[in-house]
């Protein structure tokens, strides 16, 4: 599901104005790789990523959103990093504000695919493999991996 319902009702009545949103980036991993997907509005390779529903724990958000997107079940470990990102005005010119919580998750279950069609690739990656990945992102897997072993990380590009 590309846009959530709610989001949809808030646009029959602010239009294209900015509109605030807590998104969660879900930064998973499996044995020393992490999943990574290749988006399939811009083609950029990043984690798996979504908007918070109402009412709903972020941490849970992070967990369905993998469900949704990729097809594997997860479980949210620690929170990584809150930033709030440079605003995003989307081709049909809506703008969004998203606060991003990242969180470090565990693969539980699942071979990866994409699931709901937001990603056209998704699989395993090393951590020196993250050459096509979007910068942003390679510093959320940083993080992700820093309080587990700072000196795994070799940093992409």
């Amino acid at each position: 599901m590309a846009t959530p319902e709610f989001v949809l009702s808030l646009r029959e009545k602010i239009g294209t104005a900015p509109l605030p949103l807590v998104g969660v980036t879900a930064v998973v991993f499996k044995d020393e790789k992490v999943l990574l997907g290749k988006r399939a509005d811009n083609g950029a390779w990043q984690c798996v990523s979504g908007i918070v529903d109402p009412g709903e724990e972020p941490a849970d958000a992070a967990v369905r959103e993998c469900r949704e997107e990729a097809g594997i079940d997860v479980r949210a470990v620690r929170l990584a990093l809150i930033q709030q990102l440079p605003r995003t005005t989307y081709a049909n010119g809506d703008q969004v504000d998203y606060l991003d919580l990242v969180f470090r998750c565990d693969w539980v279950t699942g071979d990866p695919f994409p699931a709901d069609g937001e990603l056209t690739e998704v699989g395993w990656y090393g951590l020196g493999e993250l050459t096509e990945v979007d910068p942003a992102h390679v510093r959320k897997i940083a993080l992700a991996v820093a309080e587990d072993d700072p000196a795994s990380f070799s940093g992409g590009r």
